[in-house]
């Protein structure tokens, strides 16, 4: 499993307190990983609720209709890394 960077880590822990992941620590999610149909389980209202929490957090809106999402969403490291973008704007 890859090094999960500050910022990584700090998304982790957002994604497994707002979804309230009781059998995943932030630790535990490799950020290379599919989010979404791996080992997490996660679905499209889990999205929705990362989304939000992200939004809350960082200050900027996670579109639904961005034609983006599969990609920035698909693992912790796409979605960190996309967040950090915004932050820079």
């Amino acid at each position: 499993m890859a090094e999960q960077t500050a910022a990584q880590h700090e998304l982790a822990t957002l994604v497994v307190e707002s979804l309230n992941l009781e059998t995943v620590t932030p630790e535990q999610i490799d950020p290379d990983a599919p989010l979404f149909g791996g080992e997490l389980g996660l679905d499209s209202i889990d999205a929705l609720e990362i989304s939000l929490a992200v939004s809350k957090r960082y200050g900027f809106q996670l579109r639904s209709d961005n034609p983006d999402n599969r990609q920035i969403f698909s693992s912790l490291r796409t979605l960190s890394d996309y967040i950090e973008q915004q932050r820079a704007h």
